[in-house]
């Protein structure tokens, strides 16, 4: 079941349904669990072996690829029963961990053949790092304690439940490249992940910004080091106990695989940056000069009154620009050394930050100042076009896409 486009949040549960009633001996769908608003949290599941393995995707809403991703892995165990038999296992598929995110972020679903950059940004929706449901509220924070939301809590109530060996989590990055970040080494894994990168002409960011603390096997791999605690940080600072981490007890593996919808050659390049310093004040001048942009044209926080259900985009794109200079700040402490590849990557970061902040905070202010949202709606424009100039993203079609995370997943099913 290959698509050449992502399917929305109500796509997904009607197609796994058609897929789990074309073969009733093979698949299985149930709701495990409830969204903040009340939507279901549906999981699809595959064979009956011994050994557990969970895919989770849609953890963030402005990555719809892993249900396509999770629909097509589906379709292919149940026209292949012989690969959950080798593999004496069960897969469940938990097809979309944050569907009140995905309803909000509906339209940004590039339609091939020539999706258009600017266009997506204007359906754009990410949540506030609290409202990421990988994310765990951290156990000795001060103040009262916070709950999870329901949907991490169904998460971690289905990792405790089935005690996978493997629990993969699929992402999408609007633009840049590839990489996979595993919480222990797997014997092979990380060059089989790169030749599937190469077979496919997805480009490999050679050393992601993500994880500042996890560590880089180059190119295209981070490795979680081996005395790390539960907790997850950010970039920007921001701290989290982390579901990736959480099934460590019961030996699970973890596996993060981020799948470009944009590729970036220039991610890719291994030749060492000329001038750090200067580099990576460059990057820091972007983004907090664009930061600075967007609080000029937002004025104080507080001004900007929305309607209750556009809340959620005010609040993310507020927050994206208040941690720009702790993200600016991380880069100049952190990065002294890196390839050129590492630097575009963080130039890219640098871009896609305010960009995200314009797009939703555009969105939010569309009904009651659409003056404002005008000028963040030239803004998307403008930074959309300069990324173009800047970095020539090229889109991937989505089953290239798609088929870095299976064959990812496949190979690592198969190490495991």
């Amino acid at each position: 079941m290959r698509t050449t486009w992502y399917p929305a949040v109500g796509e997904l549960e009607r197609r796994a349904r058609a897929l789990a009633a074309s073969a009733p001996g093979a698949l299985r769908l149930g709701a495990v669990g409830e969204s903040r608003a009340g939507r279901p949290l549906w999981l699809l599941s595959a064979g009956h072996g011994e050994r557990q393995i969970l895919t989770v995707a849609g953890a963030h809403a402005n990555e719809p690829v892993g249900g396509a991703s999770s629909l097509r892995l589906a379709a292919l165990l149940a026209r292949r029963p012989a690969l959950l038999q080798r593999l004496d296992c069960t897969w469940h598929f938990l097809l979309c961990l944050d569907p009140d995110g995905a309803h909000l972020a509906q339209g940004w679903a590039p339609r091939e053949p020539e999706p258009s950059l600017e266009e997506c940004h204007r359906h754009f929706y990410r949540p506030a790092f609290a409202r990421q449901p990988e994310s765990l509220p951290v156990q000795d924070a001060p103040g009262p304690p916070v709950p999870p939301m329901p949907e991490s809590a169904t998460l971690v109530r289905l990792l405790d439940e089935l005690r996978p060996v493997a629990q993969f989590t699929l992402h999408g990055i609007e633009f840049g490249g590839a990489f996979a970040m595993l919480t222990r080494p797997v014997p092979g894994a990380g060059q089989a992940f790169r030749d599937t990168a190469a077979r496919l002409r997805v480009p490999l960011d050679h050393h992601p910004c993500d994880g500042p603390d996890w560590l880089p096997e180059p190119p295209g791999v981070l490795l979680l080091p081996g005395d790390r605690g539960g907790s997850e940080r950010d970039p920007s600072g921001f701290t989290a106990e982390s579901t990736w981490l959480h099934p460590r007890k019961y030996g699970t593996l973890t596996t993060l695989v981020e799948a470009p919808a944009w590729g970036v050659p220039g991610v890719s390049d291994p030749r060492p940056a000329p001038d750090p310093e200067r580099a990576v004040a460059r990057v820091a001048e972007v983004l907090l000069g664009r930061a600075r942009d967007l609080a000029a044209v937002l004025g104080d926080p507080g001004a900007d009154a929305v309607p209750d259900d556009l809340l959620p985009l005010r609040d993310a794109a507020r927050e994206l620009i208040e941690v720009a200079p702790s993200v600016a700040a991380t880069w100049t402490a952190e990065e002294l050394s890196g390839s050129r590849g590492h630097f575009a990557t963080l130039g890219i970061a640098a871009r896609r930050i305010p960009l995200r902040a314009a797009s939703m905070m555009r969105r939010a202010l569309a009904r009651t100042d659409p003056r404002t949202a005008d000028v963040l709606g030239d803004l998307v424009r403008e930074w959309c076009q300069e990324l173009e100039k800047t970095y020539e993203p090229v889109w991937l079609p989505v089953p290239a896409q798609t088929g870095l995370h299976v064959r990812t997943m496949l190979d690592i099913a198969r190490r495991v």
